[in-house]
């Protein structure tokens, strides 16, 4: 008996340290927070006053710039910084796309598709975290509203498109402040500006500026709240965005209806400057010949897309894949609209298309400046920082592992 109640008690002392362990472990892995500002181009702080970006770049790591996936939208590109995989290889190949395999439609403004798991491939970062114990959050973050793996992170929201940054800066804070077992330790939100304003008014524009200083103000006070917290020294910031703006000029715009007929098109998705179209039956050969005559895009074959872009190969893309040349606008139809005036989309060596990346904190180097990197490489990043056993994915460490303290 006597000695069955040591063997109890040997039990219950080594899983008491074990539990002991794990908790310590928890309360010592550091926070990672990442805020993505759509559509900020990578060059817009060397012209326009962003006191507050300079001062974190100043204090941590400014990349050169960040070179998104091919095609250069919003969707792609978010869920790619999340899984660390090309669109050819999550399957968010465009805003709103063609699932062959299920005869369904993707579009960002419809709420059953962005909610669906079925269409997210990989793995998010949140995803990786919460498999491996750690809780994670999200504000507006693609890829976030939906089950994947049968996982979504312990805090989500509901896409809002006109709910004030400020709010959403302010749960961000209120998160880090609720009880250890509660806290996230990866947090990833969004603001949808400066692309609307880069649109609209496009890049360097006085309209664009004054959003870029406005947001850069709350970045000052961001810090401020971040840096009054108990926890300030464990937190890690990226600032960054999906893609960046080039100034479009309605006068140069081509038109898809110029070339092909509509009874050759099965099904065709995406806006300007990017469209991936399915050919109707026997049409294939008629639709490729018409299109590869036209003037001011490039039009490719599903599998013949360079390698550089590392697209084409998804049965999400369908048939054909047009893309307008850098400087001019590619539109299905005609029509009445004059705008916009900024645009996004094109091919990724084109470095209007890059983005911002920022980031401070006791993983990052000060005063470091990074050379250009691929978005892919994010995710290997997050999950470094984080102590969590990676995916497997496109995107390297060794790319960014240079920013890192050693």
């Amino acid at each position: 008996m006597r000695r069955f109640i040591k063997t109890i008690v040997f039990f219950l002392l080594v899983f008491g340290s074990i539990s002991c362990i794990k908790d310590q472990k928890n309360e010592t892995r550091p926070y990672l927070i990442i805020l993505s500002m759509d559509g900020f181009r990578w060059d817009y702080p060397d012209s326009i006053p962003t006191p507050k970006l300079d001062a974190i770049a100043a204090g941590g790591v400014k990349a050169v710039s960040l070179r998104p996936a091919f095609p250069s939208k919003t969707f792609p590109n978010h869920y790619t910084m999340a899984t660390g995989l090309y669109p050819d290889h999550h399957g968010i190949v465009l805003n709103s796309f063609y699932d062959p395999a299920s005869g369904r439609e993707y579009a960002i403004r419809d709420r059953e598709a962005v909610e669906d798991g079925y269409f997210y491939g990989g793995e998010p970062i949140w995803v990786t975290a919460e498999k491996q114990g750690i809780k994670s959050a999200s504000y507006f973050w693609v890829g976030s509203e939906a089950e994947i793996g049968g996982l979504r992170p312990s805090i989500w929201k509901r896409y809002e498109h006109d709910f004030p940054y400020t709010q959403r800066m302010d749960s961000v804070i209120a998160w880090l402040q609720l009880p250890p077992e509660q806290r996230p330790h990866l947090i990833l939100w969004y603001m949808d500006e400066p692309d609307y304003s880069g649109h609209y008014y496009g890049p360097f524009s006085e309209g664009t500026n004054n959003m870029i200083m406005y947001q850069d103000s709350l970045l000052g006070i961001y810090m401020e709240k971040i840096n009054a917290l108990p926890i300030a020294e464990e937190i890690n910031l990226i600032f960054t965005s999906d893609h960046g703006m080039q100034a479009s000029d309605p006068e140069r715009t081509a038109y898809l209806e110029d070339y092909i007929k509509d009874s050759w098109v099965k099904n065709l998705q995406g806006y300007n400057p990017n469209y991936n179209i399915l050919a109707e039956d026997g049409c294939m050969d008629s639709l490729y010949h018409a299109l590869t005559a036209g003037d001011h895009f490039t039009v490719w074959k599903a599998g013949e897309v360079p390698e550089r872009l590392h697209y084409g190969t998804h049965p999400r893309i369908t048939d054909l894949i047009v893309c307008a040349d850098s400087a001019w606008r590619l539109k299905w139809k005609r029509d009445d609209r004059k705008g916009p005036y900024g645009d996004h989309g094109y091919d990724n060596r084109n470095t209007d298309m890059h983005a911002i990346f920022y980031a401070t904190g006791p993983a990052f180097k000060k005063g470091h400046v990074h050379p250009t990197f691929n978005n892919v490489d994010l995710y290997p990043l997050m999950a470094y920082i984080l102590g969590l056993e990676p995916a497997e994915v496109d995107g390297k460490l060794e790319n960014v592992v240079d920013m890192l303290e050693d």
